[in-house]
Parts: C-alpha cells; sequence; structure tokens
C-alpha cells in the first residue's frame, strides 16, 4: 500500500512524537476504488485469540441461509472463521449464556472449539457468507458428544 501523507503532517506528528499512519488496506483507496474495513481481529468475539491449525492450510468460503425463525442448532467449529452478514438478523448463543447479534454489514469472528447455536431472530431469511481457514482433511464443524461436550 502506498501511503500518502503530506511532509507538513508528518513533521508536526513527528515534532509532536507521533505519526499517524493510516491502516493497512489490501488495495491502494483511489477514486475508483473504495475499500471498507469490516473486522481485524486477534480473537473472536468471545475474546478466545484465534489460532491457525497445523498442517496444509486450506480456506473454504460458503453463502449460509437460514430460514426465518429457524436455528442451526448446536454445534462448534475446530479451526477459525469470519462471517459477513448480507441479509437478516442472525442471534449467536454460547452455552454460558452469552450472546451476539449481527445484521447486514456486520462481520465477526466465529468462536473456536465452543459450542453455540445461531438462531434468525428477524423477519427475512437470514444470509451470511463464512470463510473457514482451517487445514486440508481437517473438519469446519463439530456437533456436541461426550467427546466434544466444549
Amino acid at each position: 500500500m502506498k501511503i500518502r501523507m503530506p511532509i507538513s503532517g508528518c513533521a508536526l506528528g513527528l515534532s509532536l512524537g507521533l505519526c499517524y499512519l493510516p491502516p493497512a488496506a489490501a488495495l491502494d483507496v483511489t477514486p475508483a476504488v473504495k475499500v471498507t474495513p469490516l473486522v481485524k481481529a486477534t480473537s473472536s468475539w468471545n475474546g478466545a485469540p484465534v489460532v491457525y491449525p497445523q498442517g496444509q492450510a486450506e480456506i473454504t468460503g460458503m453463502l449460509i441461509e437460514i430460514a426465518v425463525g429457524a436455528q442451526t442448532g448446536w454445534h462448534g467449529h475446530p479451526v477459525p472463521s469470519f462471517a459477513l452478514v448480507l441479509e437478516g438478523t442472525l442471534e449467536v448463543d454460547l452455552r454460558d449464556g452469552r450472546k451476539k447479534r449481527v445484521g447486514p454489514g456486520e462481520a465477526l469472528i466465529e468462536v473456536v472449539d465452543t459450542l453455540h447455536n445461531g438462531r434468525n431472530v428477524g423477519a427475512q431469511p437470514v444470509k451470511l457468507v463464512v470463510f473457514y481457514a482451517g487445514a486440508t482433511g481437517m473438519p469446519l464443524t463439530f456437533k456436541p458428544d461426550a467427546a466434544n461436550s466444549r
């Protein structure tokens, strides 16, 4: 990324002990290219750190649709994932009672190795895009059982 900042602004900042540099972007921003940051985090929404799995990296992207009033059922993910809600209102519940509600245009870093249930709490279907940062041969989801009582 090319950082364009007037010398005088940076010089003034340096004289005060600071120099503001804009956050990194994937592309150079021009009048024809707009970049809107969605999310940047080192932990999931429940505060757990994001840790990548060992092995050959494999990225999986999915469009998930949840009907009005429907839910995903309790499940977990052994790999980090990122979701962006396109339509509808999704509420994610954890077993400890914590909840996260996201709507159109909102993103979240999903919980890892933690059982959760997603519910459509709105008046229209939920559509969300999810990207999983896994490893070849690793499952993306697990269901609760005696071995996975996370």
